[in-house]
């Protein structure tokens, strides 16, 4: 089952539940890792229009893919315990990926040029190459334009 909200931030999420669990996919966070959906073929299936099927996969399957999602646009909860807060760490950690973005691990809190205030949990995934067209967020065109450093 599919469901769609807008968040705070005013971007579409769109949610897959299989009864046990719900996974939820923000979209404009997602930099299309294809080492990240080829971990678990059976369940993300980019080339079908809903690319997340939850029920091609365990829950246990699900949420340990899940985990090693490189941007933070794949998150979950348990449908018993309602949308339960994502678990976050006081440590930050930034990881710059060879030809690829930058990846910050744990909470940040990002001033837009605009002046508009956006938090940020778990990960987040920044463009290096500029040319994003969701910038200051990492869109996977680096790959697309062969992007080199």
């Amino acid at each position: 089952m599919q469901l769609f909200f807008f968040d705070e931030s005013a971007n579409i999420s769109k949610e897959y539940t299989n009864g046990e669990i719900t996974v939820v996919w923000k979209p404009t966070t997602c930099i299309h890792s294809e080492k990240f959906w080829r971990g678990l073929p059976g369940a993300f299936k980019p080339k079908n229009k809903s690319w997340i099927q939850v029920e091609g996969a365990s829950s246990e399957e699900l949420i340990a893919q899940i985990y090693k999602c490189p941007s933070g646009a794949l998150s979950w909860y348990r449908n018993d315990d309602g949308k339960a807060a994502v678990e976050t760490s006081q440590d930050v950690k930034i990881e710059v990926f060879p030809n690829g973005p930058v990846r910050v691990h744990g909470d940040v809190e990002i001033t837009h040029s605009n002046g508009s205030v956006e938090k940020r949990a778990k990960i987040t995934a920044l463009c290096r190459c500029g040319h994003s067209a969701n910038k200051p967020y990492c869109d996977g065109t680096h790959k697309k334009i062969e992007w080199r450093e």
